[in-house]
This record gives structure tokens, C-alpha cells and sequence, in this order.
């Protein structure tokens, strides 16, 4: 769970055989999730700001499920007194349980396992970053690691620490079957750190943070397993960036309806300041993932089109409608290269002058 969508154009026509079987056998599943409606889904709505307690909140953003297509409605309010920005009315435990079924695990495990897969250089970069904090950390806890990708990955740049991860899905038992953490542990954070306290020389949370109910909460629990003097590493969307405002809900870090909590730097800075941590690096541009222009293509394209085979519909589309899927794609790949182009080229060595860049990232040492 801990890193950001690319978008890769689906190829309809090569499913294979068994990948249809395996969503025709989960359809009545899905039906009957489906058959009251989604509002079961959905915790009763805020009148005040979960991050500072104000009631002054205004509507941000109104979108659907942009990715799985999965039914619903989402909306984003941001709080005008301290700029927090949070899913409102929020998804409750079973709402969470279904939007993320077959999406990183089952049905998406091995279509997001590949997205990962091939990011060893960004994941090269979030660890060096660490390098002139502590050049030498003996252990690392990756929170939200997803399949382990980016502890594999670190491993090459910090060959003596031992990288351990944690999640809440079925990836973080394969990341250890593969190798690519030492210790593999499922479940909240928050409920595992009485057993994981002042264990670990740096605790890591990439775009973590913004999936979690209660941020507060993930901020103390990471002061109580960071040692006296290591470090925590924090990456999340940038809610301040001009792209959230000129791409709308095709925006990719909105990411609805998993992403529950957009926070402003500020805000972040001063939490980890009052649970007792202090910031020693902040960086922009440096965490900038050039996809903005691509994503929003990508994401109006897949609207447009007729959808592709999933256990949510009520049937799988015929050959018509999907041979229709693959001609707006094929219409749209001019499009797609250009905003590839533009993502790559002109608007990255810009981004933070710009204020276009998506992410930041904090570096803290717990006091």
C-alpha cells in the first residue's frame, strides 16, 4: 500500500481464461454485497475537522471510484482553518474492506505486483534520502510495504541494515516468502507497536499515511517503535499542489475512495512536533512522481470507455463493447505520449518551482 498508481493501459482481449473464470466465480460474492446499496458502506458524515476540531469545512471534490470502478460516490471536504482535507462522509470498516478487495491482493495482485516491481529507482531514492541522517541504520521498519518492493530495493543501498515490513493485506506475508523483508507483519500498526516499542533505528511510512483512519494515532505509534534518536521517513500527497486544483478529480493522488486523509506540511510538521519528534529534512521536489499529465489522460480515457470485466458488474461486457474499450484507448495514445512527454520533460525539473510536485517527504528524529 505504500506507493502511488502509474496507470498502464489494459489489454482486454488477452485476458487469460482462467482470470475470467476466477471473476465469474466471484460475481454472486459481489452481487450480494451489493444487493442494499453502498450506504451501508459509510460512517454517518463530520461537521467538524478531524485534524483541529473546526467546523468551518467546505466541499473540495465530488468523484467516483476512478480505478476500480467499484459503485459509489465520494466527496473530499477541506477544513478552512487549518487546510486539512479528508473523505467525508468516510468509509467504515466494511466499506474499507470492500473497495480494497481484489485490488492490491486477489484479483490485483499480480496487475499492481508489476507496477511496483519496476520502480527500483524511486524506491533507490526514498532510501537514500536516509543517508545523511544516518548513513548506517542497523534495522528498518517499512509500514505500509505492500509486496516489499521497496525494501528489496533499499537493501542495494543500505546493504548492512535488515528491513522488516508491515501491512494489513495478504502482500506482506509474499514479501517475506520472496525474500524481500526479513520479518513480515500483518495488522495495524497501531496495535502492533506495544511489541515492536523502541525496536527500530528508522520507521518509514511511504504515501501510508493518507490511507489510514486516524493519522494521529500512526504518528504516535511510530514515536513509540522508533529508538531514542532514530528517525521516522514520512512521504504523502501534496494537497497544496497547483495540480490538485487544475486536474480535478483526475488528479491520481485523490485516489478516492482509499485515500481518507490529505495533510498539509505544516500541519504535519507541527503534529510530529507535539508527539515528539523533530524535523531535520523536508524535500519536494525530490519526491515528485512524473505522472500528473499521464494519469489524468489515462483516467478520462478508462471513464469514457465502456468498462472491462470485473466481479462488480452485473454481467461481463460482450465483444462489441470491448472491442470499442480498445479503440478509445487506441484514440487516446497520442494523448497519453504527449502528457508523458510534458509529465517528463517540462514539468518535472519545474515541479517545485512551480508548485506543481504531488508528494513530499519529512525526515524526523524522535527526541
Amino acid at each position: 500500500m505504500s506507493d502511488e498508481i502509474q496507470p498502464t493501459v489494459p489489454a482486454d482481449d488477452a485476458e487469460p481464461a482462467d482470470r475470467a473464470a476466477r471473476i465469474a466465480a466471484l460475481r454472486p460474492c459481489y452481487r450480494a454485497d451489493l444487493a442494499d446499496g453502498v450506504e451501508r458502506f459509510f460512517e454517518p458524515r463530520r461537521t467538524t475537522c478531524p485534524w483541529c476540531g473546526s467546523d468551518q469545512l467546505v466541499a473540495r471534490l465530488r468523484t467516483g471510484d476512478l480505478l476500480q470502478h467499484k459503485p459509489g460516490d465520494f466527496g473530499l471536504d477541506r477544513c478552512a482553518e487549518c487546510g486539512h482535507t479528508f473523505q467525508n462522509p468516510r468509509l467504515n470498516e466494511a466499506g474499507l474492506e470492500f473497495y480494497y478487495r481484489d485490488f492490491y491482493d486477489g484479483l490485483g495482485e499480480q496487475r499492481m505486483g508489476g507496477t511496483f516491481g519496476g520502480r527500483t529507482k524511486m524506491y533507490r531514492g526514498r532510501a537514500e534520502a536516509m543517508l545523511r541522517y544516518d548513513p548506517t541504520p542497523k534495522n528498518w521498519l517499512d509500514v505500509g510495504t505492500g509486496h516489499g518492493h521497496f525494501c528489496e530495493a533499499a537493501r542495494e543501498v543500505l546493504p548492512g541494515t535488515a528491513f522488516d515490513g508491515l501491512d494489513f493485506t495478504d502482500g506482506v506475508a509474499l514479501a517475506e516468502r520472496e525474500g524481500r523483508v526479513e520479518h513480515g507483519f500483518r495488522g495495524a500498526f497501531p496495535d502492533l507497536a506495544p511489541d515492536l516499542a523502541a525496536h527500530y533505528d528508522v520507521v518509514s511510512m511511504f504515501h501510508y499515511l493518507e490511507h489510514s483512519t486516524d493519522p494521529d494515532r500512526e504518528l504516535r505509534a511510530a514515536h513509540e517503535v522508533v529508538r531514542p534518536g532514530g528517525h521516522l521517513l514520512i512521504e504523502v500527497p501534496d494537497p497544496e499542489s497547483r495540480y490538485a486544483r487544475l486536474l480535478g478529480r483526475w488528479w491520481l493522488p485523490w485516489l478516492q475512495p482509499q485515500h481518507l486523509h490529505f495533510v498539509p506540511v505544516a500541519n504535519l510538521r507541527r503534529r510530529l512536533t507535539e508527539v515528539g519528534f523533530s524535523v531535520v529534512g523536508e524535500q519536494h521536489a525530490q519526491p515528485h512522481d512524473p505522472v500528473d499529465l499521464l494519469a489524468a489522460v489515462w483516467l478520462a480515457l478508462d471513464h469514457a470507455a465502456p468498462r472491462e470485466d470485473a466481479p462488480w458488474l452485473a454481467e461481463p461486457p460482450g465483444a462489441f463493447r470491448r472491442a470499442l474499450r480498445s479503440g478509445v484507448f487506441l484514440a487516446g495514445v497520442p494523448a497519453l505520449v504527449a502528457g508523458t512527454l510534458v509529465d517528463r520533460f517540462a514539468v518535472r525539473p519545474l515541479s517545485h518551482w512551480l508548485r506543481l510536485s504531488n508528494a513530499y517527504r519529512l525526515v524526523a528524529r524522535r527526541d
